[in-house]
């Protein structure tokens, strides 16, 4: 599959945004998100940015208060990813204008709907910043 969730978590440890490519129950989100939010915050900058979690690892990246996770495959390329988190980023800046915590909790759904364009079923699908945003850009517009 690849990408098993997306989680944006600011640095008091509160999931901003979640987005899972499976199923899991509410509680195991929960419990999954603790452990993983945990692990992540707790290391420092001069640690990588790759952590083994079960049979999966976390890629994750932070930029500004905001920490960008992404759980994925053990077979999966790391920098591959990290360019994924980097490409959501300049996209979510691109339309919000240096995109902060705020951005994503009173704009969620477009937030979502980024992120919708991007990957589909666990898979990269979109890379072009302008053909992720055109739809957001025509619902802005009242088309």
């Amino acid at each position: 599959m690849g990408i098993r969730f997306v989680l944006l978590v600011n640095k008091q440890g509160q999931t901003r945004l979640a987005q899972y490519y499976e199923y899991l129950t509410l509680e195991e989100r929960r419990a999954l998100e603790g452990e993983i939010v945990r692990k992540c915050l707790a290391r420092n900058e001069q640690q990588c940015s790759f952590v083994e979690h079960r049979n999966y690892k976390i890629v994750y990246r932070r930029y500004a208060s905001l920490f960008f996770l992404v759980e994925v495959d053990n077979d999966e390329n790391e920098l591959a990813i990290l360019e994924f988190i980097h490409l959501l980023v300049e996209t979510m800046d691109r339309h919000f204008g240096n995109v902060c915590e705020l951005d994503i909790m009173f704009h969620l759904e477009k937030a979502h709907f980024m992120l919708e364009e991007m990957v589909m079923n666990g898979c990269i699908v979109e890379t072009s910043k302008s053909n992720i945003l055109s739809p957001i850009q025509l619902m802005d517009k009242g088309f």
